[in-house]
């Protein structure tokens, strides 16, 4: 059915692995997709193109996935998936309560996830989703904007307004979240139907079903484990660009594997990018809002907000980093702070701490 080929998903998640895991699993069930990597950005896709399908991380950087659950629900009826590695009960509680339709706890399996999609998509709303209208055959690879359409008991002409259609109408005022607009005494003329495009505050990647896939650039495939084994005490051989080296202190960029005395260390996908980045960083020295645009995936922004919040995140990533490799932050062997400034790999030509 044409309806079918025009199901909108918007996917907030901050880790570009997961989010081209969702394109993958969503086009296949017929979705255009739009990616997106914080709460902000997320907000205003949903505002813009009218999901019928949205997926919320919780973790990110600005505002967290319960606050985006909380606006986004207040201004629109799409069924939202949480994906998070929060798994306490109060956690899921919060998130059910803050909108969302569906809580799955990471690591997921793509097929349970299909699944779960596919039964939330069989449960009814109270009023029948909005559809996107037909695209373009020409210009920008993005699906359509969907026509705003007015609540069962409200006429026509009291239609929700998207975020850019409210500010232009009403310059310096908020939106109403929940709400129905009071009527003004002279109607405002309905804007023309255009699609309507984000501001440009990160990248947006958009996707249709029909689109080929993209080549995969890492040396390992998602879903693939790779598992090296080394006696500990002995380095690994590190033939190859793709290797940094500091001291008994090994990481290989191609596979994501790090090593300590040739022992492998189990470390997270941010704790890995903060090792890394520095190794080849050297002995220059990396501030702690440098570090939190390279883990957004933004190094090459110098506009975007780093706030208080995001800089003690880098904190805590760097305390649990330090503890995995064993190094005193007071008499450090690999990672050193240089206060008031960020973090450095310590000098190779000092003596081993």
């Amino acid at each position: 059915m044409a309806s079918e080929q025009q199901k909108t998903a918007v996917i907030v998640e901050d880790d570009p692995d997961i989010r081209h895991l969702l394109v993958e699993v969503l086009e296949a069930a017929g979705f255009s997709t739009v990616s997106v990597g914080n709460g902000i950005d997320g907000i205003q896709a949903v505002l813009s193109y009218r999901p019928l399908l949205t997926t919320l991380d919780v973790n990110m950087p600005g505002i967290d996935g319960f606050e985006a659950a909380r606006r986004i629900r207040a201004q629109s009826d799409t069924y939202i998936i949480m994906l998070t590695g929060l798994s306490e009960e109060a956690d899921v509680v919060l998130g059910l309560g803050a909108g969302a339709d569906e809580y799955i706890v990471k690591p997921f399996r793509p097929r349970e996830f299909r699944a779960r999609v596919d039964a939330l998509l069989r449960r009814p709303r109270a009023a029948a989703p909005q559809q996107a209208p037909q695209q373009d055959s020409v210009g920008p690879s993005f699906p359509g904007a969907r026509a705003a359409a007015a609540p069962a008991a409200a006429p026509a002409d009291d239609a929700p307004l998207s975020y850019e259609e409210y500010m232009a109408r009403f310059p310096g005022a908020a939106p109403a979240p929940a709400a129905a607009p009071a009527a003004s005494p002279t109607p405002a003329p309905a804007p023309a139907q255009q699609p309507v495009y984000l501001p440009q505050q990160q990248p947006i990647i958009v996707h249709h079903p029909s689109d080929a896939p993209a080549a995969s650039t890492g040396a390992a495939s998602m879903g693939a484990e790779l598992v090296v084994h080394q006696p500990a005490g002995e380095l690994v051989s590190t033939a190859g660009e793709h290797w940094l080296t500091h001291r008994d202190l090994q990481v290989d960029t191609d596979t994501r594997l790090a090593y300590v005395a040739g022992a492998e260390l189990d470390l997270t996908r941010t704790e890995f990018d903060l090792l890394s980045t520095l190794m080849a960083s050297k002995r220059r020295v990396r501030s702690k809002a440098d570090l939190t645009l390279v883990l957004r995936g933004e190094s090459y922004v110098t506009s975007y907000f780093v706030g208080e919040a995001d800089k003690r995140a880098i904190e805590a990533h760097m305390t649990n980093l330090r503890r995995k490799l064993s190094d005193n932050p007071t008499n450090p062997r690999y990672i050193e702070t240089v206060r008031g400034v960020g973090y450095r790999m310590t000098s190779e030509m000092a003596a081993p701490a």
